[in-house]
């Protein structure tokens, strides 16, 4: 009985967390649009940070926590599944091609971040200036990882602005009322859901003997990802392979140098050198994805490939579980 309602708190929270991001990209689209800001940067700065809205709250929830496995966990599982699951369901529904900036730049921006974390995390930076003996990923490594973000969002509103991608698309709500409204309840549904999704996950650990870290990789980086999922695949459907694979890779940035530069700034990440078979697979997953790009049907990533992906995800997690 226990188990059953700490799941139902899990499930609740994580609810909470994928309805309030998108209340909050809803009413922040909005007011964006009355603004004049032009589509293409809220799809790329308003849209993208809400699809990752819910590893963000539900890391710094753990992080006000110090539950410092699911930080973690959330950060690499979520990625991973981002690849293998998301992007694996979204070339079973319809092949998808990629842009020849995306295979350039975006995917090795993705594969540049993957590296600076594990350099971050395994080098003894800290250890050097007599902080710590143990691997941490701490407030002044945060800085790069925030400075490399910024780096990032430069790049991509400068991209978007050069191209002129103006909108004269109405706002989805009229009402300026309605709109901080929007806001107001996705910001509240956002903190009480990650409350709920750190403590339930927590719970569940404890009652079934595991570590938070196994829960974390599994059950709630795969929940956070649900938003990602429903893009991905609406947009795969609609043939829309740009959002497609921009949100996957986007969110795979987002949540390395920013959610993970935020929990860090937060508290101090303590890294368990085992984790590095986390981001082995990670790196191996985004370079096969860069790499399948050359294959056949250049710059498209097919059902064949996607089929692979999805059988990775599910092998991925029997070794999860297995591992424990």
């Amino acid at each position: 009985m226990e188990i059953f309602l700490n799941f139902l708190i899990l499930a609740a929270g994580l609810i909470l967390v994928i309805k309030g991001a998108d209340f909050l990209v809803d009413g922040a689209s909005s007011l964006a649009v009355k603004m004049g800001v032009p589509q293409l940067v809220i799809g790329l700065t308003i849209v993208a940070f809400g699809t990752s809205m819910p590893e963000l709250i539900v890391n710094l929830s753990a992080s006000f926590e110090g539950k410092n496995q699911i930080v973690l966990g959330n950060i690499l599982g979520s990625c991973i599944y981002n690849i293998l699951l998301i992007l694996g369901i979204g070339a079973i529904i319809t092949p998808l091609s990629i842009k020849s900036s995306t295979k350039w730049k975006e995917i090795p921006m993705a594969f540049g971040s993957i590296l600076l974390i594990f350099i971050l995390a395994n080098t003894g930076f800290t250890k050097e200036l007599g902080f710590t003996k143990d691997l941490y990923i701490t407030r002044l490594e945060s800085i790069l990882l925030l400075l490399s973000f910024a780096a990032f969002m430069w790049y991509t509103i400068h991209i978007a602005l050069s191209d002129n991608a103006s909108s004269e698309e109405e706002p989805k709500y009229n009402s300026s009322l309605h709109t901080m409204l929007l806001i107001i309840a996705g910001f509240a549904s956002l903190l009480l859901g990650g409350k709920f999704t750190v403590e339930g996950a927590v719970h569940i650990a404890t009652v079934l003997n595991v570590s938070e870290k196994l829960i974390a990789l599994t059950i709630v980086s795969i929940g956070t990802s649900l938003p990602e999922l429903a893009t991905s695949a609406v947009a795969a459907y609609k043939k829309q392979a740009d959002i497609a694979v921009g949100n996957v890779i986007g969110s795979n940035i987002f949540n390395i140098l920013l959610i993970l530069g935020l929990s860090s700034v937060v508290t101090p990440i303590a890294y368990p050198a085992e984790l590095n078979i986390d981001i082995l697979v990670l790196g191996i997953a985004t370079v096969f994805l860069f790499l399948v790009t050359f294959i056949k049907d250049k710059n498209v990533v097919g059902r064949p490939t996607g089929i692979i992906f999805v059988a990775s995800a599910v092998i991925y997690t029997i070794y999860l579980i297995f591992r424990g």
